[in-house]
């Protein structure tokens, strides 16, 4: 019963010390599916900022809104997370799978979807960067991809709405911001004042359990 009731705190020090999720990293707002979209094969692009405020955080998975031609499925788009859009310093760049749900037909006759994706990504300190989707591969490969433009409305993260532009834009901010969220885990270790309180009360708990047995 002695090593149970030592154990706990030690246990709950243990907990402390592991870096808590940080879940979503930045929302740029929900889908909007009714205003326009930009295409994402065929050679065109579109980049769009994302800001990194809650820590330095491991990019793990995205999810986006695709406009796509009905019967259509997205397979794989080209993600990538520079320093400048398409360019600068490069952090991640994979061709990632992802898998739709949601579809619903617009007044345009597209379905829009939402598509969503993992992937082991950087591991990214607060700032500014831009996400960048190309190259995006269909069932089809006959149909334009779309992403789904919502100029940030309803995003809830520091930073937001996004800047955005395209890979044949002239300059960045020409186009309004894209819907989108990052997920991830945050890697920051500063203990909050609980985690000091828990491991004060797990040391001393240590201590006396080593106490009782030498003595």
């Amino acid at each position: 019963m002695k090593l149970r009731f030592a154990f706990l705190p030690v246990l709950c020090l243990l907990l402390a010390a592991i870096p808590a999720l940080a879940g979503t990293i930045y929302d740029d707002g929900p889908i909007n599916g009714t205003v326009d979209a930009w295409t994402l094969n065929f050679g065109f692009g579109v980049a769009d900022t994302f800001t990194v405020s809650a820590g330095t955080s491991r990019m793990t998975g995205l999810s986006f809104g695709a406009w796509l031609t009905p019967g259509d499925v997205l397979q794989t788009v080209e993600v990538s997370m520079t320093s400048n859009p398409f360019s600068g310093t490069t952090y991640f760049d994979q061709v990632v799978s992802f898998s739709q749900s949601n579809c619903a037909t617009n007044s345009y006759g597209y379905n829009v979807c939402t598509e969503t994706g993992s992937f082991a990504g950087p591991t990214l300190a607060n700032g500014t960067y831009w996400l960048n989707l190309q190259n995006a591969t269909l069932n089809n490969n006959s149909d334009p991809v779309y992403w789904d433009e919502n100029s940030g409305i309803g995003c809830t993260s520091p930073g937001c709405p996004s800047e955005a532009t395209c890979n044949d834009c002239i300059a960045p901010g020409l186009l309004p911001a894209e819907s989108f969220t990052l997920y991830g885990n945050s890697t920051a270790t500063t203990p909050e004042p609980s985690s000091f309180l828990l491991f004060g009360s797990g040391l001393l708990s240590v201590i006396g359990f080593i106490r009782r047995k030498r003595f």
